[in-house]
């Protein structure tokens, strides 16, 4: 490999770039050997020899976002077992999607991946585009998702960069720019190293020497089959790398939550707004969220409920941390006969039913600590 010099942030620093892309680097050709070893077997994915599916590559790579494997590892198999095609996906009720998706969180992802699947059987009959202009073109498909199921399913040859490759990449060159705006520096790096060959593979070996051995922290270099060609790792300063401008947590918003508990066992829930932040999911009612809630009046968001309702404001508070800021919840519970009828657009549940519902993590820890205190 060359060594040509390369504008990183603003230092000036020696990177490795191919000479030409007709062949493997000696550095590619030791990382495929290594993933050949040491590939993850990983449910979605496509056994030696097996024509990787489109459909399961894709869902994955939705659930992933924001997600770790441990974690989508049962919805997938339970996806995958209700709707083993993407017709079958198609064909199903957003309601149901939702539900099946309840707790692995960012549920625009969710509400994407049931248009998504639509669109793919009305447009593409049923059949995932190999172009990454028409992948990029399906709702819920950004670049890197549009990159990997391109790499993944069809060997299509392009770098998908998720946080993994960032991290691979940002020591294997000693990248000094900071996060985000290292990005495109990174998928450049990326992309220089793309062999002519064996896209698919490259990608994955890319993710999963940054998930097993190319780890945030304490990473085991001596275990990685780049120890020569790693700058961070010849500095001996890898766990720098890469690195991140400050993060700025959000503005604290605070709100109350009103459990209303029937005599039957029963809850009262709603649906929230089909747009917005945790869009189409199931709520128990409640204020609004705001940097100024006046506690005092909290009981002005009340639900109107045709029953006289004395509101118990119960200890403590629910906190939740959404990407962009921290929220903490104030929660009223009221107990009500069994004949109250639900407002417009709310409806009872049995308590022993909860865990089938689309209730997003949040509004699960609002019950629990209701439930906990009745």
């Amino acid at each position: 490999m060359d060594a040509p010099c390369a504008i990183v942030g603003a230092m000036t620093v020696a990177v490795r770039l191919p000479r030409r892309k007709k062949s493997r680097t000696p550095e590619v050709a030791e990382l495929l050997a290594w993933y050949d070893r040491h590939a993850r077997a990983l449910p979605w994915r496509a056994r030696r020899g097996e024509r990787p599916d489109p459909y399961r590559v894709w869902l994955s790579e939705i659930m992933l976002q924001q997600t770790t494997v441990k974690a989508v590892a049962p919805y997938y198999a339970r996806f995958l077992s209700r709707w083993p095609t993407i017709d079958a996906l198609a064909a199903a009720s957003l309601d149901d999607v939702l539900r099946a998706w309840a707790g692995l969180g960012y549920y625009a992802r969710a509400r994407n991946l049931h248009t998504c699947a639509k669109v793919v059987v009305e447009l593409h009959d049923g059949q995932f585009p190999s172009d990454m202009a028409a992948l990029r073109a399906l709702p819920g498909i950004g670049d890197y998702t549009a990159a990997a199921v391109a790499a993944i399913a069809f060997n299509v040859p392009t770098v998908p960069v998720d946080g993994n490759v960032e991290r691979v990449v940002s020591r294997l060159f000693a990248v000094e720019k900071e996060f985000p705006a290292a990005k495109p520096v990174i998928k450049q790096l990326a992309a220089s190293l793309l062999p002519s060959d064996r896209a698919g593979d490259f990608a994955q070996a890319l993710m999963d020497l940054g998930a097993t051995i190319c780890s945030p922290k304490r990473p085991a270099c001596a275990l990685c089959p780049w120890p020569d060609a790693c700058l961070a790792n010849a500095r001996g300063n890898q766990e720098m790398f890469p690195r991140k401008a400050p993060k700025r947590e959000g503005q604290l918003r605070c709100g109350a939550a009103f459990v209303v508990f029937r005599s039957d066992a029963r809850v009262l829930l709603r649906r929230r707004p089909d747009k917005g932040l945790l869009a189409s999911m199931m709520e128990v009612p409640g204020s609004e969220w705001t940097h100024d809630f006046d506690q005092s009046r909290a009981q002005r968001s009340a639900p109107r409920l045709r029953a006289k309702v004395q509101w118990q404001r119960l200890r403590g508070t629910v906190r939740h941390v959404f990407t962009h800021f921290p929220l903490e919840l104030v929660v009223f519970a009221a107990q009500v006969p069994r004949a109250t009828t639900a407002p417009k657009g709310a409806r009872w549940v049995k308590i022993d039913e909860l865990r089938d519902e689309a209730l997003p993590n949040l509004m699960r820890k609002v019950l629990a600590h209701a439930l906990d205190r009745r």
